[in-house]
């Protein structure tokens, strides 16, 4: 699109300036010194600096946002409330030999209890069909 501007631009101003040179190289040969290969090169060139230029910019961006994160999450942790303190551990005290033998026995309830409970189940379960 450019070429085609500049060569109309060219074109239309040829008849006022006679040493003006037409350049892209069309109607006519290029001029001495022009290289297609460096051209391209300073092309592509320009092209790798923008891209550069881009990523530093994104680059500084994400840093920022980390910065900005960090502070966030700093301003949250100096607001919150502070955790109550846990209530003291309790030392451990062990039993009298009368509390463990009223823990044996209460065990052995519990555990009679259900050996009847389940008797009862099989019985069920063994009964004769009608």
């Amino acid at each position: 699109m450019r070429r085609l501007i500049l060569m109309s631009v060219l074109l239309a101003a040829a008849p006022f300036t006679a040493n003006a040179q037409t350049w892209p190289g069309w109607p006519g040969p290029p001029p001495p010194g022009y290289d297609p290969g460096s051209a391209i090169a300073d092309q592509h060139r320009v092209e790798m600096e923008r891209r550069r230029s881009q990523a530093a910019e994104r680059e500084a961006l994400a840093q920022q946002q980390r910065l900005q994160t960090q502070l966030t999450i700093q301003r949250l942790e100096a607001a919150r409330q502070p955790t109550p303190p846990l209530p003291p551990q309790t030392a451990y005290a062990p039993r009298t030999p009368e509390q463990e033998r009223q823990a044996r026995e209460a065990q052995a309830a519990r555990r009679e209890e259900m050996v009847r409970s389940l008797t009862e189940i099989d019985a069920w379960l063994d009964r004769c069909p009608d």
